[in-house]
């Protein structure tokens, strides 16, 4: 639903990365083939850019196509506001660069990942792109700040987790509610991150696959969508 509903014929689409965007390649594969629309797309990561053109779609980059019309992605959990956690495959720092330069930014997930609070279904913490030289000083600064910071180490090879740019993964573990745009500006302020897991006040509607099979559609409340850009 979430291509079908938004995805217009010369649409400039940024294709995120997860499980779930697989499936909305597949269908917006379907969709330029039987509709013949147009569509450019610009990944959020390696994975993305594979699954573009595993698809036939056309390829693009934010050089090329720097303002887009929509981003559809997943995330790792989404609150009632809409505000996401994202990075549990690592590519937190390049899905917010593209979905900052997108009008929309739709997000598909299922059910488990839906919650009234951060923290509910999401036990991994905020993931955190940290330049490797610094990722000790950085994590002493988590500490400092109430989280509970972890190095991710990978699971197929000797050492940390290294993101498609060259950096290292700390996730953020935290306990209960936070201000969330509070603590993204802190976490910004730090040297050393390069990027936060926190999307806040960047999607505007939430497609959640639901148990018995349909789709819940969920859009950001009135007193948030006010903070979203035009």
């Amino acid at each position: 639903r979430a291509i079908q509903e938004n995805v217009k014929d010369g649409c400039r689409l940024g294709v995120g990365s997860g499980s779930t965007v697989v499936y909305a390649v597949k269908h917006l594969e379907t969709l330029v083939k039987t509709a013949g629309f147009k569509v450019t797309c610009v990944p959020t990561s390696f994975q993305a850019r594979n699954l573009i053109i595993e698809a036939g779609l056309e390829l693009s980059d934010l050089g090329r196509t720097p303002i887009l019309d929509l981003v559809v992605d997943g995330a790792d959990e989404c609150d009632s506001n809409l505000t996401l956690i994202k990075g549990g495959g690592g590519c937190q720092l390049q899905e917010k660069v593209v979905a900052s330069a997108a009008r929309r930014l739709v997000v598909i997930a299922d059910y488990r990942k839906k919650s009234q609070h951060l923290g509910e279904q999401w036990s991994k913490g905020i993931p955190i792109e940290v330049l490797p030289m610094a990722y000790v000083p950085v994590m002493g600064k988590l500490r400092e700040f109430g989280l509970d910071p972890v190095l991710r180490l990978a699971a197929n090879k000797a050492g940390p987790v290294v993101t498609d740019n060259g950096n290292f993964v700390v996730d953020a573990k935290f306990s209960g509610p936070h201000n969330w745009d509070l603590l993204e500006t802190k976490l910004c302020r730090t040297p050393g991150i390069v990027e936060t897991g926190l999307f806040v006040d960047m999607a505007g509607m939430a497609y959640f696959g639901m148990q018995n099979g349909s789709v819940e559609v969920v859009h950001k409340p009135a007193k948030v969508q006010d903070l979203s850009k035009n």
